[in-house]
């Protein structure tokens, strides 16, 4: 069931300058003013206001029975959430960690995927799981995961992931109207970059990918903390005369690649950028669709810069294992070269 479209607010707050983790915090707060159902839950998310404190101050001015703090123990927030959303409410579960969600994954997979079709349709399960993903924070382990392409697999799951804060702003809101289980993947090297926020100005659909950059010698398409290292890898491409066209995916099950097989369409070429490794990825599924449905317009095979199909590295050598913009560019420059 897609996300219904937000009405634009009636009183404008006007432009501001805000973070990833503030517009995040702003949409949790306009959410939980617009609706009494939405509950805001997970480790540390009340008092404290979340490790990145993206709850700051929630709890404080929406209460401890709306904003909740829970025991460590993620298969008990999920397992939790999924009663709460039979009952009417709309939960909002803070995974607190990307490599923290596996003891939550059977309730995801087992039960909040499931329930809706095992119900014939009857039980709803407008429950998001918040999970701050990826690398290049130099963190210890099992907090640089990027375990999207798991949930992208299941059945019965939304996946989204945003990597601006007019995206972070409205993609939370519309995840926490949507009637289905959605896994809401947040850049977390991101955190703290700005960009103009207009609440006024209202977003375009939930499971929607888009272009952020036009051009025409090679399409690049990304997700969430990577968009930001393709649009870097454009400019640095643009000084030589090259203009590479950058596609923000945004949404990894539904995948919405009409942009992307109109964009291939007219370029020729394709590179997919993730911090996933690239065996049985989401970027693995793109390339595919691609190869089918624009073969006759390729002028190069579908070429991938992503993380290793290794264990995330400790901290000191994650800078070679993420894909920079130097990795970027040379997947440009093997696309050219055929």
């Amino acid at each position: 069931m897609a996300a219904p479209a937000l009405e634009r607010p009636t009183a404008t707050a006007g432009t501001q300058t805000v973070t990833i983790a503030k517009a995040l915090n702003m949409g949790l707060r306009a959410s939980l003013e617009r609706d009494p159902k939405v509950l805001v839950m997970g480790e540390d998310v009340g008092k404290l206001g979340g490790v990145f404190r993206i709850t700051d101050g929630l709890q404080k001015d929406f209460g401890e029975h709306r904003v909740l703090d829970t025991p460590l123990a993620e298969s008990g927030i999920i397992g939790a959430a999924i009663g709460l959303a039979i009952r009417g409410y709309r939960p909002v579960c803070e995974i607190q960690f990307d490599g923290f969600i596996f003891p939550g994954f059977d309730q995801i997979v087992s039960q909040l995927a499931k329930l809706h079709f095992r119900s014939q349709g009857k039980l709803k399960m407008p429950v998001v799981v918040r999970v701050p993903f990826g690398g290049g924070i130099g963190a210890v382990e099992h907090h640089s995961e990027s375990p999207e392409s798991l949930f992208a697999h299941i059945g019965g799951l939304k996946v989204v992931s945003c990597s601006n804060p007019v995206d972070a702003y409205w993609m939370l809101q519309q995840a926490i109207e949507c009637d289905d289980p959605v896994l809401f993947f947040e850049p977390k090297r991101r955190y703290y970059e700005k960009a103009e926020l207009d609440p006024s100005t209202p977003p375009i659909p939930l499971f929607n990918s888009r272009v952020v950059r036009a051009g025409s010698a090679v399409t690049v398409a990304a997700y969430g903390p990577m968009v930001r290292t393709c649009l870097d890898a454009a400019a640095a491409a643009a000084e030589d005369g090259l203009e590479l066209e950058v596609i923000d995916l945004r949404t990894l099950s539904p995948l919405d690649l009409d942009p992307v097989f109109e964009s291939v369409r007219r370029t020729g070429r394709l590179v997919l950028v993730s911090e996933a490794p690239a065996e049985a990825s989401v970027t693995s599924e793109i390339a595919t669709r691609v190869q089918q449905e624009c073969f006759y317009s390729l002028e190069a095979p579908v070429l991938r810069a992503t993380g290793f199909d290794t264990p995330y590295p400790p901290s000191k050598l994650e800078e070679g294992y993420l894909p920079d913009l130097d990795r970027v560019l040379d997947a440009v420059d093997r696309s050219l070269a055929y």
